[in-house]
């Protein structure tokens, strides 16, 4: 009697742990159904120094603006978006945020799949989690990106770098014990076992006290506000050219840069020489490095530089982010300690 009642029991926990499997790989299913159909593919500037030409990002409207991670994907005039079901669209960058790693597109579509930025999830340590991301350009037309189960082994700051440079993004971020960080994977998502978005998993970095890889994604609450303000036109961002009333306190030589000369509208701000014991010297700048960023600002030209030195004023931080080769580096300076006489 006994025995037949401890057969019934295993049978009956068997039949309870086999049900709860089943449930949970059908809802895995799905949720991997609804997801793929709002990521997309992305390819732009790369195929040089061993830089990727293809990258990740998410829908989050209807009609066809994405989120992705900013990179040097983005640092070209022709960018293109691949979707779900293979459809190509060129597409344009509406805004970024280089503090948060953050960069938003627009394509010319409309009744796409999308994610709600206003239904977020959170999650804590021991949660599994999905990532989904065109890892290693797994897809490149109506192939699906590739899916990967994990678990979010922390939730912490991040604190790592990129070869020997801080990353200029210091906030929250889910560590995952999965390798999710690979290149291309940038600007994918990280979802809960149902589907729901929890963050975008960011550009491949070491951790700064390990120089292991990180395998990490920023966490949606961190990044809603500033998507939803760069969509509706909030978001705060400067001007590109000088105007007469705009200051210009400083210049690239005041910082011991020369620049490569300005002959055509929008000249690559390629340093072309360092002044020997100057501020761009003893920060280790280089001729040939490229200037990408000046203080968080995008800069597309030599002249977009020299309105954003001209806006310093004395002894503020200056912190550049210049692409060498095939790393992109941050070095900060500190502007004079009066205005030279011009």
């Amino acid at each position: 009697m006994r025995g037949g009642i401890r057969r019934w029991l295993l049978m009956a926990t068997v039949g309870f742990l086999w049900a709860a499997t089943s449930v949970r790989a059908q809802s895995s299913r799905e949720a991997i159904d609804a997801v793929l159909p709002r990521m997309v593919k992305i390819f732009g500037a790369g195929g040089l120094q061993n830089l990727e030409a293809y990258g990740t990002g998410f829908l989050v409207s209807a009609d066809g603006h994405i989120v992705t991670a900013w990179s040097h994907l983005l640092d070209t005039d022709r960018v293109s978006v691949v979707l779900d079901d293979g459809r190509r669209f060129a597409a344009e960058t509406i805004g970024f945020e280089p503090t948060l790693e953050l960069a938003l597109l627009k394509i010319d579509a409309e009744r796409l799949p999308h994610f709600d930025l206003e239904e977020v999830a959170e999650a804590g340590p021991g949660a599994r989690v999905l990532a989904f991301s065109n890892m290693f350009q797994v897809a490149v037309g109506d192939e699906p990106v590739s899916v990967m189960h994990g678990v979010i082994a922390a939730v912490g700051p991040l604190s790592a770098r990129r070869g020997r440079f801080e990353v200029a993004y210091s906030g929250p971020v889910y560590i995952v014990d999965a390798v999710t960080n690979n290149s291309g994977a940038a600007g994918g998502v990280l979802t809960t076992r149902d589907g729901q978005l929890l963050g975008m998993i960011g550009r491949p970095l070491r951790n700064a006290d390990s120089s292991t890889q990180l395998n990490y994604a920023v966490p949606m609450t961190e990044l809603a506000d500033t998507i939803r303000q760069i969509r509706t036109g909030d978001f705060s961002r400067r001007r590109d050219e000088a105007s007469p009333d705009q200051a210009q306190n400083f210049t690239a030589a005041d910082f011991g840069i020369v620049l490569v000369p300005d002959v055509v509208e929008r000249t690559p701000a390629y340093v072309d020489a360092v002044f020997r014991e100057s501020e761009a010297a003893a920060v280790g700048l280089r001729p040939d490095d490229l200037i990408v960023f000046a203080n968080g600002r995008l800069v597309p030209s030599c002249k977009a530089l020299e309105v954003e030195l001209g806006r310093l004023q004395p002894q503020d931080d200056l912190t550049l982010v210049v692409r060498r080769g095939g790393a992109l580096l941050t070095v900060t300076m500190t502007a004079p300690r009066t205005v030279p006489e011009r």
